[in-house]
């Protein structure tokens, strides 16, 4: 079986675990990370160099990094249906989860932990509103993309969606005023409708 280290709260290993929830997959998971610690232990290390969450086994192979593993379960156990066939259609899927590692964390990351990770005594006024100024323009490039078609991959649902709809369930969850988008608004109520979605994703912000 198919071994997962990451704790539940971490958005990436939320990633995992919602992909494996699409495609049937079972799994052990531990915890770890965060308040389980263990990331700087010797034999994790082996594993994983940089230390972070998660890691996955699978028999003797060994990956790290979030969007690779997604990539890596849909191939081996979902032959290949969470991305569109065609080279095209597949291009436009990765690039949404190269998008949210390149572009969208830097945005959102610094306001999720200011208003979720920071006691309200100590976060910085200014820092907040920054970031959430520059997370409004990344979303406004997601929002003008789901203009187009219903998922960011194109008319059906694909890795592509994960990694954002990961962050669009904190996006409407954070404790501050947002601006109204309508597609991703109507895009987060399907992904709402996904059990999976539901199960690994929709808990409290921690």
């Amino acid at each position: 079986m198919i071994k997962i280290w990451g704790r539940t709260d971490s958005s990436n290993v939320q990633k995992v675990l919602w992909c494996c929830g699409e495609l049937g997959i079972d799994f052990e998971r531990v915890d770890w990370g965060g308040k389980f610690g263990g990331n700087d232990e010797k034999a994790y290390r082996e594993m994983n160099p940089n230390g972070l969450v998660p890691t996955l086994k699978d028999g003797d192979f060994i990956l790290w990094e979030s969007n690779s593993i997604l990539r890596y379960l849909n191939a081996k156990y979902g032959a290949g249906r969470l991305l569109p066939s065609t080279p095209e259609g597949m291009a436009n899927a990765n690039r949404w989860m190269d998008w949210q590692l390149s572009t969208f964390n830097a945005a959102i990351v610094p306001l999720f932990w200011n208003l979720i990770r920071t006691p309200a005594e100590k976060r910085d006024p200014k820092v907040v509103q920054t970031a959430l100024e520059k997370t409004t323009k990344a979303w406004q490039t997601v929002e003008e993309q789901l203009a187009k078609s219903r998922y960011l991959g194109g008319e059906e649902f694909s890795l592509g969606d994960i990694p954002l709809g990961v962050w669009a369930y904190r996006w409407f969850n954070l404790p501050t005023e947002r601006p109204h988008f309508p597609n991703i608004s109507s895009w987060y109520d399907r992904l709402k409708q996904r059990q999976p979605y539901q199960k690994h994703i929709m808990l409290p912000l921690s």
